[in-house]
């Protein structure tokens, strides 16, 4: 628990508990529920302590570790976190906790290798977010794609193979690109440093490289990288993976895919296309912010018309998601914090839902919601906790959602005006600034609160007339257990969010600041020529009447 190795104890601690498993019979399936739930809540207790130990006024990364492991090619067990790191971490390990805790009753088949496969994957999920050498990042964002494949295609619904199967082929042509993009970035340092090495913050100075060369080769990588991590969010139009994998995963892995993996995707775009890839990031911009508004309403939209609950939350992802990157994109201290902290939002909100679907899946066996009506008399403590998890989602005030919608949508009205798309064939453009970007994300905020609240409508109220529902028993206190610690991170996160902020703010005010320090004075004058085009409304006066450099609005 040393500040050196406090970061690879949490890591590979469910990794060794998984190993253990191997010694049980696998008839004691209440023995093995145990000792897996033993080793979450262990996994999930070590981690604690980066919450009070990490020192936000302190180096850029802390708890560092950094060994030799193929030296030859420049590849070393670096591992460190940023404030950012640490509240992902922390939500793995509660989820993950919580997860296993949710699966008793609801795994009876092959429970060994069932909780094995859970605990790797926990282990492949920490080592991402941990990992400061691109090589080690590569492993751990590989080891996560083989369990979580084998908990949809065994423990899964009817399509089973066909979902995971699906996953497995978009995530690993995600992947391949991706290391394409990373051999690029190696081979391009090493060329003009003499150092070929995958150290993170090494590369991380590439940033500062304003050669044309590189900003050629860089926009090709932030290709690269952008089809990787889009997969992974999933954004539009990279998402017809999502809701077959939630659909047929069982409630765990649902838990753990919406909660933790799709926040893989926009973790990278923060770690590692925005400070290394920045003249990149804005050479793409107006696309991302326009796949990021479409994701939001396109999401809500669809969320809308499903007959099925869990394909209706798997739908309303991507949808949240949308917002994330809107905020990651909007390249502002005020949208990042937002962005990032509506991460960590999402995967307490949808993985809460998510988790609720499952507790009545488990008892009805039916997620159709014409199959439901009037549970709420049945069963009351079941409606409570479902209730509070839809107004987070929603974003009700004093709620988790609020605080990171709100800061999102500041971040967005504040993305400087200019951002043009030329209309092909004709000598037009569309101009685009913050006020377009904000105004068409409330949509998906008015959408969103109408398919959760008839969502809630539909399955709690009404007449409880249908004979399978009037048997239906309230949660137990195990189930209880498993909700009670989401809807109170809930509220600590909506009435108190700067317990969250305060460890954010100086991570995304290092990038912000990379950002701008990384811009090339072409780009720099490219904006300020834009700001021109679209107050002049004439692009002819844009290259005779430039704004001064240092009146742009970085």
């Amino acid at each position: 628990m040393s500040d050196q190795w406090i970061l690879t104890t949490i890591t590979f601690l469910p990794l060794v508990g998984a190993f253990g498993l191997f010694f049980f019979n696998k008839e004691s399936k209440k023995a093995i529920a145990w000792y897996a739930t033993a080793v979450a809540f262990l996994g999930m207790l070590v981690s604690f302590p980066l919450f009070w130990r990490y020192n936000p006024a302190g180096a850029p990364f802390q708890f560092e570790n950094s060994l030799s492991w193929i030296p030859s090619i420049g590849v070393s067990y670096h591992v460190g976190v940023d404030g950012i790191s640490i509240l992902l971490i922390l939500l793995t390990t509660v989820l993950g906790f919580l997860s296993v805790l949710s699966s008793w009753t609801a795994i009876t088949e092959r429970v060994k290798e069932y909780y094995a496969m859970m605990l790797i994957l926990q282990t492949g999920m920490l080592g991402v977010f941990i990992s400061l050498d691109f090589f080690l990042f590569y492993v751990f964002w590989e080891v996560m794609l083989v369990p979580m494949y084998f908990l949809i295609g065994v423990w899964g619904g009817p399509r089973k193979l066909y979902a995971a199967i699906k996953f497995f082929l978009y995530t690993l042509l995600g992947s391949v690109l991706m290391l394409l993009g990373i051999l690029a970035l190696y081979f391009y340092h090493g060329n003009i440093t003499g150092n070929y090495t995958f150290d993170v913050v090494a590369l991380m100075e590439m940033g500062r490289d304003s050669s044309p060369a590189w900003i050629s080769l860089a926009r090709w990588i932030f290709l690269a990288f952008f089809v990787g991590f889009a997969i992974k969010v999933p954004m539009f139009p990279f998402h017809t993976w999502l809701p077959d994998a939630h659909v047929e995963a069982p409630t765990a892995g649902s838990v753990i895919l919406a909660g933790v993996l799709l926040k893989m995707g926009t973790y990278g775009f923060v770690r590692f296309s925005l400070p290394i890839l920045p003249e990149a990031t804005r050479h793409f911009l107006p696309y991302l912010l326009g796949l990021s508004v479409i994701g939001i309403i396109y999401g809500a939209m669809v969320a809308m018309v499903q007959k099925d609950w869990k394909k209706l939350v798997a739908y309303s992802s991507v949808s949240h998601l949308g917002f994330c990157t809107l905020g990651i994109f909007a390249l502002n201290e005020v949208g990042l914090n937002g962005g990032i902290l509506q991460m960590i939002n999402h995967g307490i909100s949808t993985g809460a839902l998510f988790l609720i679907v499952g507790l009545i899946y488990e008892r009805r066996h039916t997620r159709m919601i014409s199959d439901f009506g009037g549970l709420s008399k049945q069963l009351p403590i079941y409606a409570t906790f479902f209730l509070i998890m839809t107004l987070s989602s929603i974003g009700l005030p004093a709620l988790n959602g609020f605080i990171g919608e709100f800061t999102i949508l500041l971040g967005a009205w504040q993305i400087p005006t200019g951002f043009h798309i030329n209309i092909p064939l004709t000598d037009k453009a569309l101009v685009f600034g913050g006020q377009v970007w904000s105004v068409l994300a409330v949509l998906g905020i008015v959408l969103g609160a109408a398919y959760m609240l008839w969502l809630y409508q539909r399955t709690m109220f009404g007449k409880l007339d249908k004979p399978e529902n009037q048997a239906l028993k309230d949660l137990n206190f195990r189930e209880i257990l498993t909700l009670a610690p989401l809807v109170v991170l809930a509220f600590w996160i909506g009435l108190f969010p700067e317990t969250f902020m305060r460890m954010l703010r100086p991570s995304v005010s290092r990038i912000v600041q990379q950002m701008s320090e990384n811009a090339p004075r072409t780009a720099r004058l490219q904006s300020a020529a834009g700001s021109t085009r679209t107050d002049s409304g004439d692009p002819s006066m844009s290259a005779k009447q430039p704004s001064p450099p240092e009146k742009t609005h970085e």
